[in-house]
């Protein structure tokens, strides 16, 4: 656990250095213990976000996302997906094959959106999307077929439905007028029928977390939650429909966004937060906002780990007390330095070069700190994702009455990817925090775009068999009527 010291070469610091630098670093060294009651904490606050009438001051938002089952393996078909969420989009054609239950991505298409259109009127942005979507359509032969289209459009919204889904308001950039407050689905569909030259099958809004459990539900039908830890952090999992309060319906399941990253927004996560935490958070665009996701996400880390560095020099014991412009300079040391920085073999080559790069003067001491300062930070990361993961692998077995929960999580991001050593780190402190879950990790093959095509292929299968059943009780009516009028 990181709690006990890494596994680095601390020979090569001096006791009396390393006792101090850990006086700095102990503050991110969570026990077991501590572990298991942030676990609880977010426990709790699962539940109220769930709740009809907790949900509004909740920090974890355990948003109701209208998916109401993963795949079976049967889906099968082509489909459109589309991927908005910054500056581009991407348009996909997706292709599932039932036999070798295997989602491919036939081709697809980036489109750019002029920074003025970000600014401008919703219905020009729309009709950039669906002209954008036309053309891909003429270059794969695809005009004249009526494909069904998974939409995943990275902002914060109010799902109402599978199909409707209201933006609560515009980030990243982007303020164009009339979208606030209005469905996106039904301002896609205005758009495509004011061009009249194609249309589009029916949609479904997908979510990124819910796009990367649903692209690895088909390779793995045991996979019922979703992971992103990349540039930021969040999950989604099969929640009991009688849980969630705010969609009527007692039967069933369906997958929950919990929008994690704003644990501890409320405060409840204060005694965790170091004083460089603290520094990060006042410093970001959004203070006070998204507490979780600022202590473990690839937005935040290399901040953190540049402000110790700097403290740690102020106090002399780093760079004989000499910093640099860059090293002052906020958000020059990137996250992706953490990662080549622990790489197991060539990783005090990268720490050396990265610290020239940086304008520092150093020695072979002070790159055996900045390593443990790195693999602290990174560690922390680890052990928190693990704790909130164990608390949705926990709560599914207790909803489910089981005393042992066998499942797959689909998992994408940067961090999770490319960091040597945190996937390693997160499975290990699963294992110690959830010992009644046994959990694989799969990771996802372009959940935003794969897993758009495959929540909207999975809602087609559910419509279908809700039409046959419609259908054959209505022969069975029939037959009782005919047998009455017999009688």
């Amino acid at each position: 656990m990181s709690g006990d010291t890494p596994a680095l070469h601390l020979d090569g610091i001096p006791p009396d250095v390393l006792s101090k630098v850990q006086q700095y670093l102990k503050p991110f060294q969570l026990s077991e213990a501590k572990l298991r009651e942030v676990s609880d904490r977010l426990s709790k606050d699962l539940v109220r976000g769930l709740g009809k009438n907790t949900h509004q001051k909740a920090g974890v938002k355990m948003l109701p996302t209208f998916v109401r089952t993963t795949p079976d393996g049967t889906e099968k078909g082509d489909f459109l997906a589309l991927d908005l969420g910054g500056t581009n989009f991407r348009v996909l054609h997706v292709r599932v094959v039932e036999e070798e239950q295997k989602v491919l991505k036939m081709d697809s298409q980036i489109c750019a959106i002029p920074k003025e259109m970000m600014l401008g009127t919703g219905e020009q942005l729309f009709d950039h999307i669906a002209a954008c979507l036309g053309d891909f359509l003429v270059s794969q032969n695809l005009k004249g077929q009526t494909l069904p289209l998974g939409f995943t459009f990275s902002f914060p919204c109010e799902q109402k439905e599978i199909d409707k889904s209201i933006l609560i308001r515009w980030t990243k950039g982007f303020n164009c007028s009339g979208v606030e407050g209005k469905d996106v689905v039904k301002l896609l569909k205005d758009a495509i029928h004011r061009r009249g030259d194609y249309d589009i099958g029916s949609v479904a809004m997908v979510n990124d977390t819910v796009g990367t459990m649903m692209s690895c539900g088909y390779k793995d039908q045991s996979c019922e939650i979703g992971m992103i830890i990349g540039t930021g952090t969040n999950a989604c999992y099969m929640e009991e429909m009688k849980n969630v309060k705010r969609v009527e319906g007692e039967d069933g399941r369906m997958c929950i966004n919990t929008e994690w990253g704003g644990f501890g927004d409320d405060g409840s996560l204060k005694d965790i937060q170091t004083e460089f935490d603290m520094m990060v958070d006042k410093t970001s665009i959004n203070p006070g906002v998204h507490i979780f996701e600022k202590m473990i996400s690839g937005m935040y880390l290399g901040e953190i780990v540049r402000l110790l560095l700097v403290k740690l020099a102020e106090d002399r014991l780093l760079f004989k007390g000499q910093t640099s412009e860059a090293l002052q300079t906020p958000g020059t040391f990137e996250t992706k330095f953490i990662s080549e920085i622990e790489e197991q073999d060539g990783g005090l080559e990268n720490t050396q070069k990265i610290l020239t790069q940086l304008g520092l003067k150093w020695n072979s001491v002070n790159s055996d700190v900045v390593r443990l300062v790195c693999d602290t930070i990174s560690s922390r990361s680890a052990d928190l994702c693990a704790a909130a993961l164990a608390t949705i692998a926990n709560r599914i077995r207790t909803n489910r009455g089981l005393s042992h929960l066998k499942t797959t999580v689909g998992v994408d991001g940067t961090v999770y990817r490319k960091h040597p050593k945190f996937s390693e780190k997160l499975r290990a402190t699963v294992r110690r925090l959830a010992p009644e879950c046994d959990i694989t990790f799969l990771v996802s093959e372009d959940g935003s775009g794969k897993g758009a095509a495959m929540v909207t292929a999975v809602a087609l299968r559910l419509a279908h068999q809700s039409r046959l059943l419609e259908d054959s009780d209505g022969e069975v009516m029939e037959e009782e009527e005919e047998e009455e009028e017999d009688k």
